[in-house]
């Protein structure tokens, strides 16, 4: 199943329309004051802006420190000129309205128009270039081939000289100190119509934004985005530092407070002109802060193909990335940035990550590998979280699922499928869990939990404790990590075993092809099973101990069997242990002390 919502050339005329939208009313100003100091772009691109134009009829400004005509030329890209009279603006109300922005550009060889439209531009109670409250009474966007329509947005506190003064365009010194942008953000929904797709788009809604000074200017972000689009290969290394330590500067120049989306809903057709819908339900962001991308929560994700799949999840979680260690790394880079250098820091580069979820996953596709077959599988829930980074590995983990249901394909050349198949097994519903922490006082690794589940199958839950896990672990010498990975030892282990029907099912097979009840054969195993474990630790004082529980369990006397293994020894079983086991496993025997217990 494929996703075709709008062709190439319309994605590229949106794409270009949002960016002009956003870089307005400077963009044309600041283009036009650099594009000869620096070599610009190759014309062989596959879109560019040709032309944009802007046309505002009127503007209405009672009691404004700035007459109407100024505000068409701030409004019509001459922001840079007039940036101290806006910075300083007062003005019982300004209204616009309507701003119209026409865009030429030329998208694989072939040229189309964009038209943005503003309606209703309002600022109220201005004083000293910062407005009580700013809003639009909509937005519109046509193309040749759609459109889009947006209903109103407003914002309080709507700090023009704060912004002018983060971007360079007025003098805002270099304080570190947040001020507020806009706040009580508030955006209505609207409409997205393409040829393949037609969307209802749910409104916006958010508390406020903050930030500081910028340490470089728009016009020097302006000149610098130029000479790294004449060297897309990056070959100057001078060049590629500048730009690493300005974005590190951005990275932590804003704050903001939570926001929510009421997602969307489309209907449309797929690239094989087959009905489909692609929805979104609500969608919620927590606060950003400088340095930390907060986590962000989506329910209700749905897209189907009319008889030919679907893909639904009730939510999907990205939980937040704190990029400190990230920005201290680029905030530091030297003054020529080479490849070298990156593969040398690569991991200080890595964010601290803390995992995503999902919940009610449902799948329902053709098998792409195999024609007629079809790719249907249930996850209820899963988990990864990620903690304790050091050097850019996590040092701690605990990943999960819970209901991983399926129907075993009749024919599979998957030998563990195939496996299950021949015990008579059409479906399963499944879960694991995979959960360790590095505890840096102790130099261990604990192993909370290593597990897999089958309803009606089998439990099984291996734990865990790793001895002589230093920090060399995380190393950035390649080196020095693996050999603080052969120096770990294994200091304990506890296996619990429950048998919830799967040695049921076993024995049935067995005994239908040998002819023999299942009952008579379980005896039969657990006395060979027995013996041989016995046999195996040669007179050990745990071998009767662990043969008794071993009997009782496969005899079906006990649903429940657990194993305990512990080194006698600090640290514990290192590598040359095992290796030594490769020849002889009852090496080992002398070396630990085993438990086990059956009920």
């Amino acid at each position: 199943m494929t996703l075709k919502f709008m062709s190439r050339r319309t994605l590229a005329a949106v794409t270009v329309a949002c960016l002009v939208s956003v870089a307005l009313p400077a963009a044309p100003a600041w283009a036009q004051k650099t594009k000869d100091k620096h070599t610009s772009a190759p014309a062989t691109q596959e879109s560019s802006i040709d032309d944009v134009s802007v046309s505002i009829p009127t503007v209405d400004a009672v009691n404004s420190s700035i007459d109407g005509d100024t505000i068409k030329t701030i409004l019509s890209g001459d922001i840079e000129t007039n940036a101290e009279a806006l910075s300083t603006l007062n003005a019982d109300s300004i209204t616009v309205p309507e701003i119209s922005i026409n865009i030429t550009s030329t998208v694989e060889g072939k040229s189309q128009e964009a038209v943005l439209t503003f309606t209703d531009l309002v600022l109220e109670d201005v004083v000293d270039g910062v407005a009580a409250s700013a809003s639009l009474g909509g937005t519109g966007m046509t193309m040749p081939e759609g459109g889009a329509d947006w209903g109103a947005t407003s914002v309080s506190n709507f700090n023009i000289r704060g912004i002018l003064g983060i971007y360079g365009l007025v003098d805002a010194g270099q304080s570190d100190e947040m001020q507020t942008l806009y706040s009580d953000f508030k955006m209505e929904g609207g409409t997205f119509e393409a040829p393949e797709m037609t969307c209802e788009i749910g409104p916006f809604e958010g508390g406020g934004v903050r930030g500081r000074p910028l340490k470089t200017s728009v016009i020097e972000f302006v000149h610098l985005a130029q000479r790294m689009e004449a060297d897309p290969d990056m070959a100057d290394p001078a060049l590629f530092g500048e730009f690493v330590k300005m974005y590190a500067d951005f990275l932590t120049a804003f704050e903001s407070d939570p926001f929510t989306f009421e997602g969307f809903a489309c209907d449309g057709q797929d690239d094989q002109g087959q009905p489909m819908t692609f929805n979104v339900g609500n969608v919620t962001m927590g606060g950003m802060t400088p340095g930390i991308y907060p986590q962000i929560s989506m329910d209700g994700f749905d897209v189907s193909v009319e008889g030919n799949g679907a893909v639904s999840i009730d939510n999907v979680t990205v939980k937040q990335f704190d990029m400190t260690s990230t920005i201290e790394a680029l905030a530091n880079v030297p003054a020529e940035v080479d490849e070298a250098w990156f593969d040398a820091n690569a991991r200080t580069l890595v964010p601290s990550f803390e995992g995503f979820s999902f919940a009610g996953l449902s799948v329902d596709i053709p098998d792409p590998e195999a024609d007629g077959e079809r790719v249907v599988f249930d996850i209820d829930n899963f988990d990864l979280t990620l903690g304790n980074y050091v050097n850019g590995i996590p040092g701690m983990i605990d990943t999960s699922a819970t209901g991983i249901k399926a129907a075993l394909p009749e024919e599979s050349g998957d030998p563990q499928l195939q496996q299950l198949i021949s015990l008579g097994i059409k479906d399963i519903d499944a879960g694991f869990r995979f959960a360790a922490t590095w505890d840096e006082a102790t130099d261990t690794i604990d192993v909370s939990e290593i597990s897999v589940t089958g309803k009606d199958l089998a439990n099984i839950v291996l734990t865990g404790t790793f001895a002589n896990a230093t920090e060399a672990l995380f190393s950035l010498d390649e080196n020095e990590a693996i050999a603080a990975g052969m120096g770990i030892a294994v200091k304990a282990l506890n296996l619990d075993v429950t048998d919830s029907g799967l040695s049921d099912i076993i024995l049935a097979v067995v005994g239908a092809e040998q002819g023999t009840d299942p009952a008579t054969l379980r005896p039969v195993f657990a006395g060979l099973a027995e013996g041989t474990v016995v046999g195996m630790m040669a007179g050990a004082a745990d071998a009767a101990k662990l043969g008794q529980a071993i009997n009782q369990f496969v005899s079906g006397r006990a649903k429940s069997l657990n194993i305990a293994i512990e080194a006698k020894e600090d640290p514990g079983l290192g590598m040359a242990d095992f290796m030594a086991a490769e020849q002889d496993p009852t090496v080992l025997i002398d070396k630990v002390n085993i438990t086990a217990a059956a009920k």
